[in-house]
């Protein structure tokens, strides 16, 4: 089960709805070995395209390294879909390389509401799991 905040998850979505008609993608970061997302980092779709996100290569360096040197790992690894339901692509699950994250994607094809949803991607198997939303942190 993913346990997230409600103001995380308001800061993907609107970087989804920033973002849109191409996909966004970025991480939220915790604690080593917690499963806590706790510091969002929205990052560039290199691709810049509206079915496909790739994160740039320089900048994702760059974060590693500062997860590293602040003892942190990705919790959760987001990306959106413009014009899909909030599941994982073949391609998605192709380069889901992260076992231990949460892989939460946002669909925005309706302009009106999103839909989020949250998987667990290692070794090609998807599984859904629930999520539940805490308040916001003050």
């Amino acid at each position: 089960m993913l346990v997230i905040r409600a103001d995380l998850v308001a800061a993907m979505v609107a970087h989804a709805r920033a973002d849109h008609p191409d996909e966004a993608c970025g991480i939220i970061a915790g604690p080593e070995g917690s499963d806590r997302p706790e510091r969002i980092v929205p990052m560039i779709n290199a691709e810049r395209s509206p079915t496909f996100y790739r994160f740039d290569s320089g900048e994702q360096l760059k974060i590693w390294r500062e997860m590293d040197d602040n003892d942190e790992e990705p919790v959760v690894v987001y990306h959106s879909h413009t014009a899909t339901e909030a599941y994982p692509s073949r391609t998605d699950i192709s380069f889901a390389s992260e076992p231990n994250a949460h892989y939460v994607l946002i669909s925005t094809r309706d302009p009106e509401q999103h839909e989020l949803r949250s998987y667990r991607i290692a070794e090609g198997v998807v599984t859904e799991e629930p999520v539940q939303i805490l308040p916001a942190q003050v």
